[in-house]
């Protein structure tokens, strides 16, 4: 019975070839995203979760409550780690961790080689804690002496040849002041591409502590620098710990304002997002988003194979009833369309499979991930599970529908189509167009967002200017270095400052006192250290008063703060006011137009600069005159080589940060557009085999109305009218829904655009047109046949 039911599945395969070419490309055009977005979710939601001790692993994050909201910072105290693992018994093991860049920039020396590599300052419980692999050193002690290094695979090779001969060798480094040697104590796997962290060397605790010491910054309990990683004891009820600890730091110190709260560390890659101190999302938003895009798509394509099948019954009318009338049953008949939508379903998983084999690669690009098809076992269940539901659910009405039929009915040819299975299929097309129109007006609105952030003024000019950070030679030779750059033809204006501007975490501080501050004002001010020339270089606008200049020796003590800043306040008629700065008088010169220094999702923030000493700078920054960045560079590269011998002169444009901070946007507006093009194909190939379908079944009708008259034209308009009506019901249904759905996605960013009613009428007339040129391919071929051909008896 099997063969012969393969048999007549490959039968009817070679006598309906238009109907199973439209229904094999639309299942594996739908299987091949969905495998692909799978790749991506499994990927995202596998982060982190590498570590032996993931279930007991746990960061611990500073909890500020302010009259304004509460506030969570992942920096917390300098000792918070070592106190916790000497004085909380469920507390296993401790690190607190700092990443290299926030103490500058690293560079690395051994022998003439040098290169610059991210990397971390680590507590010495570090690599017990996590599960990155040491191939040489015991993961013990490589972080218990205060002069040895760890690092990865990839940089031993680079200076050593082998990661075997780095083992014990001398590796100097550079950094602000401090200039050290240690010697390699180990070497680890390069860290894998679903870790956060992401490394090439990992120095002691204590080094840090000492290049602490060499910039002014004593270790302590007031200073919030470093990660506070923890690994609890097994059984420890993480609640009443978290409670527990709630208030531990300021018991330490009366200087401490915040509360810890503790968080499974392998949860913050994908719920990194806080909203007045609790988890509110974070790329979790994008799982769900591509995990119901991917459902869209499956569901258009498992509709096209219902519709198709259901649509062509009359062609197996006498097989089902000549069946039936030999005795089988209904459930012979449902296992038969079930068998034979299943392996539909698998011939279009091989043929899935290779366009996912071709386009992973650009998938990978727009993703920003190394994405493959490994097929390990959770993989091919996966895959596996979702052909077979596809398969059952692309059969399930068929199989229903056609199981049903009377034999005597269909032998005696009196079954007419029924008026719930018209209903049914003209149900599913408008379904389908439906979530196509949605997916159309998500990526017209994600389009036109990403198109405002990247158009809107910033408040200040990011583009042609270049940064750097300070390193070797420029220490000491702050101001000096500045007058070289603005000699250099072509340099518009340069400065320096404590930090970049975009893209990192900027201080930020409540020890700003004014006059007329109530109890209910204490504010969190975002705080920049500044050198002459900043906000020229940047054209960052003044709005009242004047910007820092070199005229003024009182400018050292003075302050510069934004209109936010001014408004949070209250102060009427601010410049030449005193104001109190951790217990120093300083004098406002000014006040600085608000500019976005943070993505589009926040709200812009109350912020204050002040000059810093030479020492204190530690990231250059140059204007270029658009046009001209090609020779300026080199001639800068040759004056940075002046000042730094021996150091690579390692650079950034001031815009690509900003670009980064919307990674997340750009690849969801990148991918919505494919997977929508997708969905709308699919859409489009099965109202393309609909309408050969209907064309068919009403050639006697239209053969009737030529030979009575009616033109071409009027038959073609007629035959596209009712597809229309399917679209328009659909269209009904699909913007309101977008509307919600991305009214939504779009509630995360503080500065958005305006709903327009344009982009749902685009979405719209988009739609239709698309439906309407699919369809009438068909109906012109139909109104334009010889009338004689379509009455003609069989």
């Amino acid at each position: 019975m099997l063969t012969h039911n393969i048999l007549l599945f490959l039968r009817n395969i070679k006598k309906y070839k238009s109907t199973f070419l439209i229904n094999i490309i639309g299942l594996s055009t739908g299987l091949a995203c969905v495998i692909l977005i799978s790749l991506w979710v499994m990927d995202e939601l596998g982060f982190d979760k590498f570590h032996k001790n993931d279930q007991e692993l746990y960061q611990v994050w500073n909890r500020f409550e302010r009259p304004d909201g509460v506030t969570v910072s992942h920096w917390t105290p300098d000792l918070l780690a070592e106190t916790m693992a000497e004085k909380l018994a469920e507390v296993k093991m401790a690190a607190a961790v700092i990443s290299a860049e926030m103490m500058g920039e690293v560079a690395l020396f051994t022998g003439e080689k040098n290169l610059k590599a991210p990397g971390s300052f680590a507590g010495s419980d570090y690599f017990k804690m996590f599960s990155y692999e040491l191939l040489y050193g015991n993961k013990n002690d490589v972080l218990k002496d205060a002069n040895a290094i760890v690092i990865s695979e990839s940089l031993a090779q680079k200076l050593y040849g082998s990661a075997e001969n780095a083992i014990g060798k001398p590796l100097e480094w550079n950094a602000l002041n401090t200039q050290a040697k240690h010697q390699v104590s180990g070497v680890f796997k390069d860290t894998p591409s679903n870790s956060s962290q992401q490394f090439d060397f990992v120095l002691p605790f204590e080094a840090f502590k000492k290049v602490s010491a060499n910039i002014g910054r004593p270790i302590g309990w007031d200073l919030n620098a470093p990660l506070t990683y923890i690994v609890l004891r097994e059984g420890t009820n993480v609640e009443q710990f978290a409670s527990k600890v709630k208030g531990f730091s300021k018991q330490q110190s009366d200087k401490v304002e915040a509360d810890l709260l503790v968080k499974k560390y392998s949860s913050n890659y994908l719920y990194g997002k806080f909203e007045n101190g609790e988890t509110a999302g974070g790329r979790i938003e994008y799982i769900y988003l591509f995990s119901t895009i991917a459902l869209f798509i499956l569901l258009i394509a498992c509709i096209n194979f219902m519709n198709l099948s259901t649509a062509n019954a009359s062609r197996r009318l006498k097989e089902i009833g000549i069946k039936k009338a030999l005795g089988s049953g209904r459930g012979t008949l449902i296992k038969q369309h079930f068998g034979e939508s299943i392996l539909t379903s698998f011939l279009a998983l091989f043929i899935a499979l290779i366009l996912v084999y071709l386009f992973v690669p650009e998938f990978n690009s727009i993703t920003g991930k190394n994405l493959s098809l490994s097929f390990d076992p959770k993989q091919i269940g996966f895959i596996l599970a979702v052909v077979l539901l596809t398969g059952v659910i692309a059969g399930s009405y068929p199989a229903l529908h056609l199981s049903r039929f009377n034999p005597v009915a269909v032998l005696k040819g009196k079954l007419k189509g029924s008026l719930s299975e018209l209903w049914v299929r003209k149900g599913l097309v408008v379904f389908q167009f439906t979530l196509s129109i949605v997916l159309i007006v998500a990526v017209l609105v994600v389009h036109k967002q990403i198109d405002f952030i990247q158009s809107e003024n910033q408040g200040m000019d990011k583009d042609n200017v270049v940064y750097f950070n300070k390193e070797g030679g420029l220490e000491g030779n702050v101001e000096a270095f500045i007058r070289e750059m603005e000699a250099i033809p072509g340099i518009v204006k340069a400065s320096s400052s404590i930090q970049n501007i975009i893209g990192t975490e900027i201080n930020k501080t409540n020890g700003l006192n004014w006059p007329g501050k109530t109890s209910g004002q204490d504010i969190s001010f975002y705080e920049m250290g500044i050198n002459y020339g900043f906000t020229e270089t940047l054209n960052v606008g003044i709005k009242e008063g004047r910007t820092f200049s070199r005229d003024f020796a009182s400018d050292q003590t003075a302050i510069i703060l934004n209109e936010t800043a001014i408004k949070r306040m209250g102060l009427k008629d601010p410049v030449g006011k005193i104001i109190d700065l951790w217990g120093e008088k300083r004098k406002i010169v000014g006040v600085m137009k608000d500019f976005h220094f943070q993505s589009f999702r926040e709200t812009v923030k109350p912020m204050f600069f002040r000059i810093v000493p030479e020492q204190q700078s530690f990231v250059f920054m140059a204007r270029i005159e658009a046009g001209r960045e090609k020779e300026v560079l080199q001639k800068l590269e040759n004056t940075y080589s002046k000042f730094n011998p021996g150091y690579v002169f390692d650079y950034k444009f001031l815009d690509e940060d900003f670009q980064a901070l919307y990674n997340a946007e750009n690849r969801v507006s990148s991918l919505s557009g494919y997977f929508a093009a997708m969905a709308i194909l699919i859409s489009c190939l099965g109202l393309f085999g609909l309408a050969a379908f209907t064309a068919e079944r009403r050639r006697k009708e239209i053969g009737i109305r030529k030979a009575l008259g009616q033109s071409s034209k009027q038959i073609t308009v007629l035959f596209s009218g009712e597809f229309a009506k399917l679209i328009s019901v659909s269209i009904l249904f699909g913007l309101p829904l977008g509307y919600i759905l991305i009214n939504n996605w779009l509630s995360g960013f503080a500065y958005r655009i305006n709903l327009h009613y344009g982009y749902f009428l685009l979405a719209g007339v988009t739609a239709l047109a698309v439906a309407l040129c699919t369809v009438s391919v068909q109906a012109v071929r139909a109104a334009y046949k010889n009338p004689v051909e379509s009455l003609r008896e069989e």
